[in-house]
């Protein structure tokens, strides 16, 4: 993958946490450096570290579906776009845990924010990128989307939440279908 498909991947990827964080900045009253880097952490380093889990589930299968792995990774980006799009209608709550910045509450989020990382991880897997350059980038721009939406949400509560997610998900689909259109017109 080109640089740009893997910076607007991570972008995409990054919806999920910019939505969280969000909430977490609209329930403090003033933010200190520590939240910062808290969300930075947390959120930069497991979108970072699940596409390295999914590209070693992905590799260890890569030479089953060499054949179709263009329609796999179209499948993948396509479903867990859809599904931020599906979800970018819905209703977004911070709810009590909001202002809460400790490990019990940090380390769900994370994982469950980075879990559509690990199916992009399967993904680079079978187009045999560059992981590890990769997987930065999705981890740097996830950090910095984080602190990003901390701050905006201390500012301007969760307006933005929805559309975030929205557009993540709608990147996800274009850069699957472009995966498609590209080894199906190789195939020409």
């Amino acid at each position: 993958m080109e640089f740009w498909s893997v910076f607007l991947v991570a972008c995409a990827l990054s919806a999920d946490a910019f939505a969280v964080s969000l909430c977490k900045g609209f329930s403090l009253k003033k933010i200190e450096p520590k939240h910062y880097a808290i969300v930075a952490a947390y959120f930069g380093g497991f979108q970072g570290a699940m596409p390295l889990l999914g590209y070693a589930l992905g590799f260890s299968f890569s030479a089953f579906i060499a054949k179709f792995d263009h329609w796999i990774a179209f499948g993948l980006l396509s479903f867990i776009g859809l599904k931020m799009i599906k979800e970018s209608f819905g209703e977004h709550s911070c709810g009590v845990e909001g202002a809460d910045f400790g490990y019990k509450i940090m380390l769900p989020l994370a994982i469950a924010t980075s879990i559509d990382a690990l199916a992009v991880g399967v993904s680079l897997a079978v187009l045999e990128t560059h992981i590890f350059a990769n997987a930065l980038c999705i981890g740097v721009v996830s950090a910095a989307f984080s602190i990003l939406a901390l701050k905006v949400g201390n500012r301007f509560g969760l307006r933005f939440a929805n559309k975030a997610e929205l557009l993540g998900g709608a990147i996800l689909v274009l850069i699957g279908t472009k995966i498609l259109v590209e080894h199906l017109i190789e195939g020409i």
